[in-house]
């Protein structure tokens, strides 16, 4: 009776994926667009078991190469909008369209400027009609014999969730070393083998000034870049110092007033840097010896190609300094 009861369950959750099968429209594509145009994030956001199937699409995202983030709706109206940019496209998921707490964030959402997607199954939902894109998930039935958990539409959900990262990542070329970069948690051996150039940073999520920045304005940049340091760089794109949170600190303690100091008095002037065809054992060589946790990486002629932080390498809590 359990064994039949089991299998009717998977039946009811296979039929609901089925169904969303021939839901795939127009739409789909419009969704697709709108991410791949996304010069920012996407940022999923529900409620519920909305909200933990949102958790993992974002995470599936990220590792297929399209950044996200999951923002849950009520802490989002208590303060955590403010990690929302114009830029960012929104995946509002949920099934009935009409959930509260969900709906309520919309109006902020648009506000600033962001796009958003809808996940539901009702397209004449709330939800859907403020929505730029609709994706539609309806099922003909939950597997809960009692119609109110939800079973299937999640189920489908999460399904239509890999669908969109599956695309994404055949859109956006990404393939298995992209894959690896993203995915350091394996074997530290294999970790260590790689090019630094293949788990570096690049382009805007390098966190730089020019020497003739302002020290306020170089801390706004260390920390909206969020790896705990700041490149200042001369006019041929070349590292001229390095301005990091221990650095701040320790002018803290002097007394010294910080508003009153230019950049080049604060930084580390010619800081540590690695050619990007090195291996990442090098870069963590050098990190171990002298102690830190961000590298700059340069190219044959010396100029900026991108940082390494050692969460790069190795993720938290993996590595210690030998003393």
């Amino acid at each position: 009776m359990d064994k039949e009861q089991a299998k009717e369950v998977l039946r009811i959750e296979a039929e609901g994926i089925a169904a969303i099968i021939d839901q795939i429209d127009a739409e789909f594509d419009k969704a697709i667009g709108m991410i791949m145009a996304c010069p920012a994030r996407v940022i999923i956001t529900g409620i519920g078991k909305s909200g933990i199937v949102g958790q993992k699409i974002a995470a599936t995202l990220n590792s297929t190469g399209t950044p996200a983030l999951f923002l849950h709706p009520v802490e989002a109206m208590h303060g955590d909008l403010g990690i929302v940019d114009p830029r960012d496209v929104i995946i509002a998921i949920s099934y009935s369209g009409e959930t509260t707490e969900l709906n309520l964030l919309l109006p902020a959402l648009k506000k600033r400027g962001a796009k958003i997607i809808a996940i539901t199954g009702r397209r004449q939902s709330t939800l859907a009609k403020e929505a730029d894109a609709v994706l539609t998930v309806t099922v003909p039935r939950e597997a809960c014999p009692l119609g109110l958990a939800p079973t299937a539409s999640t189920t489908a959900t999460l399904a239509l969730g890999d669908a969109l990262a599956v695309v994404l990542l055949n859109r956006k070329e990404f393939n298995e070393r992209d894959f690896r970069r993203n995915h350091p948690g394996g074997s530290l051996g294999d970790r260590l083998k790689v090019r630094v150039a293949e788990v570096m940073l690049t382009g805007a999520a390098i966190p730089k000034v020019s020497a003739a920045t302002s020290l306020t304005e170089a801390i706004r940049e260390l920390n909206g870049k969020n790896l705990g340091a700041v490149l200042v760089m001369n006019g041929d794109e070349q590292v001229r110092g390095i301005l990091t949170d221990g650095d701040l600190r320790r002018l803290l303690n002097t007394g010294r007033r910080i508003e009153t100091m230019q950049l080049t008095e604060a930084m580390t002037a010619d800081p540590k840097c690695i050619d990007a065809d090195l291996l990442a054992a090098d870069a963590l060589s050098i990190m171990q010896r002298h102690e830190i946790l961000v590298l700059p990486v340069t190219d044959p002629n010396g100029r900026l190609a991108g940082i390494l932080h050692l969460q790069d390498l190795l993720g938290k809590g993996e590595f210690r300094f030998l003393v």
